[in-house]
């Protein structure tokens, strides 16, 4: 298990002092988000250039980090068509951004049918489903013309709510340069969070071999809902995922979420330890 951390989430210092901090907590690989990251750079697709790709990478490679996730998390099924051709522009950019630096995956959420990207009853609609397959094709189809990974991270609240919906979007689209970035916790919800050994489970079985990169976190119930907290600091039972990468995939990029500048190398010593033990 290569353990990393989300960069965004790390203490906020110049660019190569943050990579070479990673480094020194002892992580191997990284979850990048350009604009969380680097607020500088314009947002423009244009400005991810391969000149910012090969300076990134060489910081990087300097401090034996390695890009696990280059992060897009834009809505593909936004109602908005002028919203939606921005988007698919940005993944676009993405995708040609990840093959010069060398990012495991592109990766992305799967949106809600709205403008705002929020919640609502009609992301469980097969339309909603439809709509947003048929936007992801054009999507992994210029992944497979750049050689690169694009990945969806399946997500309780948004259009692939589960492990089910999520083989249904990868036997639809059919592409090798489709995966999946599992997040157990993203799977959870209020409704069904003490059942989340099963649910663990079901996606392992149904999803386990397009797996390409696993998120973890921990999740505490609080006021009607699940909130997301640093591995090792909630109601997370890591067993079954832990047990899943050591058996399956033990040198998977497995990023930690959610974690502060405080309590980062905690989460990662505590999860080692769980790994370890099994």
């Amino acid at each position: 298990m290569q353990l990393g951390i989300r960069l965004h989430d790390t203490e906020n210092m110049p660019f190569e002092s943050r990579i070479a901090n990673v480094h020194t907590q002892g992580f191997t690989c990284a979850h990048l988000a350009i604009s969380k990251l680097l607020p500088e750079i314009p947002k423009d697709p244009g400005a991810l250039t391969p000149g910012l790709a090969m300076y990134m990478k060489n910081i990087f490679a300097q401090n034996h980090v390695e890009v696990a996730v280059l992060g897009c998390y834009l809505n593909l099924a936004t109602p908005d068509q002028a919203a939606l051709e921005a988007n698919l522009e940005k993944y676009k950019a993405h995708i040609r951004f990840a093959s010069l630096l060398g990012a495991g995956v592109v990766g992305t959420e799967t949106g809600a049918p709205n403008t705002t990207y929020t919640t609502c009853p009609e992301c469980r609609s097969e339309e909603a489903l439809q709509t947003f397959i048929k936007n992801l094709r054009p999507v992994v189809s210029y992944a497979e013309k750049m050689g690169v990974i694009f990945a969806i991270e399946p997500v309780a609240k948004h259009i692939v709510y589960d492990a089910k919906r999520a083989r249904k979007v990868l036997d639809e689209i059919a592409s090798p340069n489709l995966q999946i970035i599992f997040d157990p916790v993203n799977l959870l919800s209020v409704e069904n969070y003490v059942n989340q050994d099963e649910i663990i489970a079901e996606a392992i079985e149904l999803l386990g071999k397009d797996v390409a990169v696993v998120h973890l976190k921990d999740f505490i119930p609080e006021n009607g809902d699940l909130q997301a907290v640093a591995a090792g600091k909630g109601q997370m039972d890591y067993t079954r995922a832990l047990q899943f990468i050591k058996t399956c995939k033990p040198y998977i990029h497995t990023t930690l979420e959610n974690t502060a500048p405080d309590n980062a190398v905690w989460a990662r010593e505590c999860l080692e330890k769980l790994y370890n033990q099994l």
